[in-house]
């Protein structure tokens, strides 16, 4: 069984300027003169007991004319980690080349799935790169984690591919310990954060999954970066990219919709360190409002179509499913009109503005989603993206992506 491990790192412009009106929006991208945190993984993976596979390391820009030069600092810290694994970097000039590749081939259509701008795009890529390296599982990981456990990979590896209780098990997640071990969220609930219950309804739902017995078991939550596919639900299911953030709890409901089942180890945990989030509140929760009325109507106008199967919000209880329901919009405008006041006590007027503004674009999303067909749109992607995967197994265009993808910028 060929292995890959993928690992995104976003990067920002400069301190002096971080962030521009246009740039991408990630929760921590690391400034371009600074340090970032892909050298502190790159050398826990000197943990591992075994390190059979293939790193990919995903360079990714939050604006276009910084590209060149992120694709050139990720390379120099993946050469200066010096690690004994074969090791390549993927950034925005393979990219380029793929696009003309797909151009040439009369194969446009694909490249809106494949690009280095928004979470969603950069995981299609993530499953991408090792589909055309002829991988059978990929294993996602973030920058901002830390390997800790020896046996890392030999505990990734050990379900996926195989049946466990009369199931073919093609998705596996693993799970998140912060800084002192612990698997739950924490973190002062202010009034707002109440009324939202996002963190409530997340910690309920680990509770319920990471602390009880199987060791195996069902999950309606997955964490992009700790995340192992097997090469059969990558060909079929895409990541959307009508996602802002929670690309990885979304790609779940697609498997699920496409009839795979994700299973969590509870014996699979990573250290997750991240650094501080480098935008607002409002902002994070604006992204989230969107995502969650889009998976909503997607789920609500659900038809029957071959190879697809029905699903409910129940399906995703306690997270997301708490997030998928009639109540979606009433709660988040109560929880912003709490967190405006925060806003507004603390003098800041346009945290306090945007804050009020989230309100009314949370309203024009349901009233946007109510008139377009959000589940035909999603199976518009699918089949794309099948069809996509499909044509990179072709032998000469496998053969030509592969040259590609092993440029040396190393």
């Amino acid at each position: 069984m060929d292995v890959a491990m993928v690992i995104p790192t976003y990067w920002a412009r400069e301190h002096s300027i971080y962030w521009k009106e246009g740039d991408a929006i990630y929760d921590h991208p690391a400034p371009l003169d600074g340090k970032g945190t892909l050298l502190r993984i790159l050398k826990s993976i000197n943990v591992l007991n075994e390190r059979d596979f293939q790193l990919v390391v995903i360079a990714v820009a939050t604006a276009p004319e910084i590209e060149e030069k992120v694709e050139r600092k990720v390379a120099g810290i993946v050469k200066s980690a010096k690690l004994d694994v074969e090791t390549m970097v993927f950034g925005a000039s393979h990219l380029k080349k793929v696009h003309e590749l797909m151009v040439a081939e009369g194969k446009k259509e694909y490249i809106d799935l494949l690009k280095l701008w928004g979470y969603s795009r950069v995981r299609n890529i993530c499953v991408f790169v090792p589909h055309v390296l002829g991988a059978d599982v990929a294993i996602l990981i973030d920058d901002d984690e830390v390997f800790e456990d020896p046996n890392f990979i030999m505990k990734a590896t050990k379900f996926i591919g195989k049946r466990y209780g009369g199931e073919e098990v093609l998705a596996v997640a693993g799970y998140y310990l912060n800084e002192n071990g612990d698997y739950h969220i924490k973190k002062p609930l202010s009034p707002w954060m109440r009324e939202w219950g996002k963190l409530e309804c997340m910690n309920k739902a680990f509770d319920k999954i990471l602390a009880t017995k199987p060791r195996l078991k069902r999950t309606p939550f997955v964490f992009g970066g700790n995340m192992v596919l097997h090469r059969k639900i990558w060909e079929k299911v895409p990541f959307d990219p009508n996602v802002p953030r929670g690309e990885d709890v979304d790609f779940l409901i697609n498997a699920k919709m496409l009839g795979f089942n994700f299973f969590l180890d509870n014996q699979l945990p990573i250290k997750h360190l991240p650094p501080p989030k480098a935008f607002p509140i409002w902002m994070e929760l604006r992204q989230d409002i969107k995502r969650f009325i889009y998976e909503r109507a997607k789920i609500e106008h659900q038809k029957e179509v071959k190879g697809m199967q029905r699903v409910k919000a129940e399906d995703f209880d306690p997270y997301p499913g708490c997030f998928l329901r009639a109540d979606l919009e009433e709660r988040f405008e109560r929880a912003c009109k709490l967190l405006a006041e925060e806003y507004k006590a603390k003098g800041d007027e346009k945290g306090y503005k945007e804050t009020l503004k989230n309100i009314e674009i949370a309203k024009n999303e349901a009233m946007r989603w109510k008139k377009l067909d959000a589940f035909r749109l999603f199976c518009d992607i699918q089949n794309r993206w099948e069809s996509l995967m499909k044509w990179a197994n072709k032998r000469e265009i496998r053969s030509t992506m592969q040259e590609i993808l092993v440029t040396k910028n190393i």
